[in-house]
């Protein structure tokens, strides 16, 4: 999913004009961003956290969503 995309449905879900959604997006990539840079992990609840370092991670969250489990 492309940045525009997560905006338009950013803005459908929220009421929010798509300029004022993809504001919204671009200062919490932002905020992760700078996060990782101080050398701190940031959480996404409910999916996982970004783990800074030699090798940046992102770590998923125990217990994967119903949707993507094997059947």
């Amino acid at each position: 999913m492309k940045k525009q995309d997560l905006a338009r449905r950013l803005a459908r879900e929220s009421g929010l004009s798509k300029a004022a959604a993809a504001d919204q997006l671009d200062r919490l990539v932002h905020s992760i961003l700078r996060r990782l840079r101080q050398g701190k992990p940031v959480s996404l609840p409910g999916l996982g956290t970004f783990v800074p370092g030699p090798k940046p991670a992102f770590r998923f969250e125990e217990g994967e969503p119903r949707s993507l489990k094997k059947k």
